[in-house]
Order: structure tokens, then sequence, then C-alpha cells
């Protein structure tokens, strides 16, 4: 099985929601906390936000359907389809694109007031040579006073234990039993993500297991590679402080003058 987060996510598509207890209130819930985070710091808007990493559309849904201009991208084609889909369900106008944060050659537009890169995705760019183009891009892609707002695990906490086990999480849809864990091998400050989705068909029990690679950033080391690539005003938020579920990292594309 390929550790590729391409791979991965274009494996996962289908499959995605079933990480939640329920997608849609997932949907709602964190729009509820990184809209009004977005607001606040750049204005009411409607504001014109590129989510970077949309994978099947859990932020960008919930940042259209507060009346935002959206524009979706990610690296796996699988799930800008299975986004693109959920996103016309629901009658929302978002453009979606395949493109890689290192390059984003398909994505040609710019100006954004805000750049998103949600659920731990900065840490499959595996080492600084993925992450610096990558954060160059995305910040030339922000108009000037524009923010980049990335959330990912708590590493600086998870690097003292490195868990070996998340989970097991327990479901129920319609009285079919389902179960969400995920075991983690660690490989100094990497470790591979085997994810595990157990449900009941309503004949027999299903087993999917997708695996992935991560990189563990710190947050002192990410401040520095955000700063070396031209933000400013960098920020950290604790879950405690937002009500989100992960850290979240804020930092700015001053105006000039």
């Amino acid at each position: 099985m390929s550790e590729d987060p391409v791979a991965f996510y274009n494996e996962l598509a289908d499959y995605y929601h079933l990480i939640y207890d329920n997608w849609d209130r997932a949907i709602e819930r964190q729009a509820g906390v990184l809209g009004p985070l977005l607001e606040e710091r750049v204005g009411p808007g409607p504001l014109r936000v590129l989510d970077c990493a949309c994978g099947i559309g859990t932020q960008t849904i919930g940042i259209a359907l507060r009346g935002h201009t959206v524009v979706a991208c990610d690296a796996s084609e699988a799930a800008v389809r299975r986004a693109e889909r959920e996103a016309r369900e629901r009658a929302l106008d978002v453009k979606f694109a395949v493109a890689d944060m290192r390059t984003m050659s398909g994505l040609p537009e710019g100006d954004f007031d805000v750049v998103l890169a949600a659920d731990n995705a900065l840490p499959h760019l595996l080492s600084d040579e993925d992450l610096a183009p990558a954060l160059k891009n995305l910040f030339a892609l922000l108009k000037a006073g524009g923010i980049f707002v990335a959330s990912i695990r708590d590493y600086d906490r998870l690097l003292q234990t490195r868990p070996a086990f998340q989970g097991p999480a327990f479901y129920s849809d319609d009285g079919r039993r389902r179960m969400v864990h995920q075991v983690w091998d660690w490989d100094g400050d990497e470790y591979v993500v085997h994810l595990y989705l157990t449900w009941d068909d309503g004949s027999s029990s299903v087993t999917k297991h997708f695996a992935t690679r991560y990189r563990a950033i710190r947050q002192s080391e990410l401040v520095e590679r955000l700063a070396a690539s031209g933000f400013d005003g960098i920020e950290w938020l604790t879950p405690e402080s937002t009500g989100y579920f992960q850290p979240i990292v804020i930092a700015r594309k001053e105006s000039k003058g």
C-alpha cells in the first residue's frame, strides 16, 4: 500500500465522510469557528477564499455556505471530484481545480483575501524543500493584507510521547455500527498513519485500510518557515481558545507602505 498522500486521498475520497460521526454537522461546526475567525481578521466580506487542500470539501462547503467566494483545489483528483459533486448538490458556486501546493500550476488565479490549509495538510510536505516553495506560492496568491490560515496537529505535544494508537471511535448509522481508529508508526520526526474504517453494510462487516506519511512539524519550525516566506504577524491559536479540533496558525501578508 502506497504512503503517497495523493494515492491515500484518491483511495479515501469515497469513504472520507465516514471518519466523522456526522459529516454535515462537522461541516457546520468547523465553519462556525473558521468563518468568524477569518471575518474578524480580514472583514465581513464576502471574502475571496482559496482552500488549497480542500479534500472532499469539509471546509470549502462550510465557508461557501457563509456567503464567501471560494476557490478550492487539492492534489488528489478523486477528492476534488467528490468535493465538486458535494458542492453542486448543495447549489454552491465554487470553482475547483487539481493543484499541488508545491507548484500550484493548475491554479492561475490569485489575489485572495484568505488562503486556507486545514486538517493537518501541511505536514504531508515531508521536507523543507517541499514546504518552502509551497509557502511561497501561497504567499504570492494572497493580496496585500490577506491572511494564511492552517490547522495542524499539536506536534509539540505529540513528539513528547509519540503515541502509537488513536481511537477507536464508535458511531451508529441507523443502528448499524461503525468504528474508526488509527495506528501510528513513528520514524524519527515522521510517522505513518494507518487509518482503519469498519462498518456493518447490513449483511457483513467491511473494513478498509488506508496509509499515509506525515512530518511532525513543531510550531517554532513552522513560524520560522512562514517568516522566511515573507509572512508577518504570525500567531498560534489553541483549541481551548477557539473550540476547533486542532491548533490554528495565522500569518499575514502585510500591506506595503
